[in-house]
């Protein structure tokens, strides 16, 4: 089992960066897959990048490529989410999640999820 907590949102402006960090637990981090999701106020969780056991494999929604970039240091347990040229419409509550299967985009494919960290971009 794994227990995930994120960090680094905030309140930024339009155009501004912040960089999410996910802290694991467990002695068995580099064996997931990792996600990050994020909700709106009234909408569904929407998926936003995820990233294979090893790093080696990124995907992104449409909606952040190129803005977004997810990563992660095995070492330190942790998974992160630079999150660049950022709009209001990014203004959400995102979490982290972890899967024992290689990544995924669906909500479905992962076990272990984060409390989300608030992020709120200011037009």
């Amino acid at each position: 089992q794994v227990q995930l907590v994120e960090s680094g949102g905030g309140l930024v402006q339009a155009g501004g960066s912040l960089r999410l960090s996910c802290a694991a637990s467990g002695r068995t981090f580099s064996s997931y897959g990792m996600g990050w999701f994020r909700q709106a106020p009234g909408k569904e969780r929407e998926f936003v990048a995820a990233i294979s056991w090893s790093g080696g494999a990124t995907y992104y929604a449409d909606s952040v490529k190129g803005r977004f970039t997810i990563s992660r240091d095995n070492a330190k347990n942790t998974v992160y989410l630079q999150m660049n040229s950022l709009k209001p419409e990014d203004t959400a509550v995102y979490y982290c999640a972890a899967t024992v299967r290689t990544m995924g985009f669906s909500r479905m494919t992962y076990e272990y999820w984060g409390q989300g960290t608030q992020v709120t971009v200011s037009s």
